[in-house]
């Protein structure tokens, strides 16, 4: 296979063994090539690639108003489930 684009930098980083196993992990859940590629990917992801048309910093505002969101509704089916379990006692 010939390679678009060489990658002629190299960044290290120390890592413990749990941390490597769980990349290795990540990698064959999210079918990524190699620990290199999964980490290549998540750097795209935080630097926000040129041909996104959305930033990054975008996605984590909207992911964290989901959460949000997400929080609050099972703030509301444990209410109705203390609720459903005390009109059940009586």
């Amino acid at each position: 296979m010939t390679v678009l684009k060489p990658r002629s930098r190299t960044i290290s980083v120390r890592l413990s063994e749990e941390e490597y196993l769980t990349l290795r992990r990540v990698c064959s859940l999210t079918g990524a090539r190699s620990v290199s590629h999964l980490t290549r990917e998540a750097m795209h992801s935080v630097l926000g690639d040129v041909n996104r048309e959305v930033p990054f910093g975008r996605h984590l505002e909207k992911f964290r108003a989901e959460m949000k969101s997400l929080e609050k509704k099972v703030e509301q089916l444990e209410a109705k489930i203390t609720t459903f379990k005390a009109e059940g006692v009586s």
